[in-house]
Order: C-alpha cells, then structure tokens, then sequence
C-alpha cells in the first residue's frame, strides 16, 4: 500500500479476492489511506466445485479439513459436517495445504530453512473422516457418516488434467487423484439429476445414493 497512491498497484491471488479475511483488511486499510481498489474477481473452488453435478444451492457450510500431526489430530469440523447433513445439505471440504513452514528447530534457531510443501489428500482426509467416526462410535454416538457413505473427490478443478470421481468414503481412502489440489464433498440429499451426473464419475458398480 505504500507505494499505491502515485502507482497503480496489482495483487494477484488464487481463488476468489474475498474467498480470504486477509484480503477485505487490505481492502479496508486502502479505503483508509483514500487509496482507490478495484476488484478483478476470478473462480473459486467454491463455485467450480459446480463441475462435479451438485447444485450450488444445496451446500451447507463449507468446512476445512486439517492435515493431522503426531499427537496433534483435531475433528471440530465434525460438528459442522454434521449439520449439514442433518439438514440434507452438501458439505464442500476444503484440504489443509502447508506452504514455507518452517521446523521447530530452524524457527528456534532464526535459520530461513523451509520445509517441502504438503497438500492433504482426498485419501487422507477420507481416512481421518472415518477415524473420527470410529471415534464417535467408541463415544457411544452414531456418526452421521460411515464407510459406505457416498463422497466426491475433486482434483485440480479447472486444470486440463482434472479429475473427478464418486464413490465410497472408505474407497476414497484408497484411491489417488494424483498431484494437487485436492478437494472432497460429503452429498446430503441429492437430487435424480444430481445422482445421475455424479454416476458417470463412479470408480465402482457400488450402489451410492
């Protein structure tokens, strides 16, 4: 913003500029410096995700789904899966994406030394989806989703090399959509039109409804 009242200045991002609170505060801080902003929008996965067949009005709350560490494996995003299903809506999950981390020992140390990038998969987001199910169940609370529940997995939305496929959560665990970005949808109550467009990304004969 320094430079931005005798220069035209450009922020490019991926996704949507408003998809992130970051960019709104740039925003606002610009309209406090009496600094013009005019918005370019662009496509998000929040409407892309549209390609698989799903309709957009019948998703619920969007969820992020975290990249689980030793001793580290939260499941508050549950709750909010849950509740949309509760209520027959679709549940788009965003995968954690972990970019220039830094290691305990480096960032202790004051050294730049940046780990390698890591992107949550469809595979293990399904695989800790059903751990924490199994969770619930040990807790004596019947998960709202299970093994055979249907799931959609969405790879490089947008990208010539995308990928979409349908099927079950636990065979979502084990296939692979190949390099990143991944992103996954948990189907409430769809449609007949919204069940045949997702038949023809299935990977099985397995009925899904």
């Amino acid at each position: 913003l320094d430079g931005a009242h005798v220069d035209d200045v450009a922020m490019l991002v991926v996704g949507d500029p408003f998809g992130a609170t970051t960019h709104a505060d740039l925003v606002l801080r610009a309209k406090q410096r009496n600094i013009p902003v005019k918005i370019i929008h662009n496509t998000s996965i929040m409407n892309a995700v549209g390609c698989c067949g799903l309709q957009l009005y019948n998703f619920g709350e969007t969820v992020s789904i975290v990249m689980w560490l030793d001793g580290w494996e939260p499941d508050s995003y549950y709750d909010r899966i849950a509740s949309n299903m509760e209520k027959g809506l679709h549940t788009l999950c965003l995968l954690d994406i972990k970019t220039k981390e830094q290691s305990i020992e480096n960032m202790m140390k004051g050294r730049r030394i940046y780990e390698p990038p890591r992107y949550l998969t469809c595979a293990e987001a399904a695989s800790q989806l059903l751990k924490i199910a199994e969770r619930k169940r040990e807790a004596g609370v019947e998960p709202v989703y299970n093994a055979s529940s249907p799931c959609v997995g969405l790879a490089r939305v947008g990208w010539d090399d995308q990928k979409i496929v349908f099927c079950t959560l636990k065979e979502m665990s084990e296939h692979d959509l190949g390099p990143p970005l991944h992103s996954m949808i948990l189907p409430g109550h769809m449609h007949p039109l919204e069940v045949d467009m997702l038949n023809t990304f299935k990977i099985s004969d397995e009925k899904l409804s």
